[in-house]
């Protein structure tokens, strides 16, 4: 991972050895039953459903069927491979935490897809993938991935490097305004705008408790001190734009793929979870697709 101030800080070190942790509780049941998935060539991710729900205005008619495809902050492998199934010709993913990457590549082989994995750091993508791996026609990343980052502005210069022209990229993710926001409620209590970090310790996940009491996971991680920073819309677009990318659109969405506020409720329907309906309606995660000029 190239040196930063962020790393030398040690706040990015700190989230490694957290994401490490929760690669092991999400691949050991939290995130259900990962064998079941592996088998069953039909199984696909909610999360890649709803991200290629944004993306497919923008997608030839042959939709993403033969397209080189980078996925970023991929983490244990089910949205990369669910990707694989829907067509991408070439499917690499990229990741941080070499554990999550073992249980990844643990998922493909059983599976039987051909997905490339590498370790680095999503900002400096572009420095970590193989010279084979070429340039991608389709660079996605979603659900929990971008506050993690202490910025943005290598990030999307890497996106761009490793776009071919007329290249797409999306991001789908929490909204920015849910930084604000405390996790018990709806009151603001810190800055909104980008550049604002927080820390805090937790020994627990996002994944669902109720899920992982259903497969016995372990629920609980060792290394608790987490690192987060707010970007807002006008830093991320800022970030593209500067890096030469052209924004095609701007989503804001009513679903989210975690409880992200404890009065969420879950929606079966859309697989996913959304507010209720006597709560005011505030937009739980967005999207931004961009594109590498010809």
């Amino acid at each position: 991972m190239p040196d930063s101030e962020a790393d030398q800080s040690g706040d990015v070190r700190d989230n490694l050895l957290n994401w490490n942790d929760r690669a092991v509780v999400h691949a050991n049941g939290a995130y259900g039953d990962r064998d079941a998935f592996a088998d069953d060539p039909s199984a696909s991710s909610p999360v890649v459903l709803r991200d290629l729900a944004v993306l497919e205005p923008h997608l030839p008619e042959s939709g993403i069927t033969g397209l080189r495809l980078l996925h970023l902050q991929c983490h244990i492998g089910e949205d990369t491979l669910t990707w694989w199934r829907l067509g991408a010709g070439k499917v690499y993913g990229l990741d941080f935490s070499p554990t999550a990457l073992e249980y990844a590549r643990d998922l493909s082989d059983r599976a039987g897809a051909s997905i490339t994995y590498v370790q680095g750091d999503a900002r400096f993508a572009a420095q970590a993938m193989p010279d084979q791996a070429g340039r991608f026609n389709l660079i996605v990343t979603s659900a929990g991935t971008i506050t993690w980052l202490p910025d943005l502005k290598d990030w999307a210069r890497s996106i761009a490097t490793l776009l071919t022209d007329g290249g797409i990229f999306m991001i789908r993710d929490n909204h920015p305004l849910l930084f604000a926001l405390d996790n018990e409620g709806m009151t603001i209590i810190q800055n909104y705008f980008g550049g604002t970090e927080t820390t805090y310790e937790t020994d627990q996940t996002y994944a669902s408790a109720v899920e992982a009491q259903q497969h016995q996971a372990r629920t609980r991680i060792e290394h608790t001190t987490n690192h987060n920073w707010a970007h807002d819309f006008q830093e991320m677009t800022g970030a593209l734009l500067d890096a030469g990318l052209a924004i095609e659109a701007i989503g804001e969405h009513a679903v989210t793929d975690w409880k992200a506020m404890p009065m969420l409720e879950y929606n079966s329907d859309l697989a996913g979870w959304t507010m209720p309906r006597d709560r005011p309606q505030i937009p739980l995660t967005f999207s931004i697709v961009a594109r590498k000029p010809l």
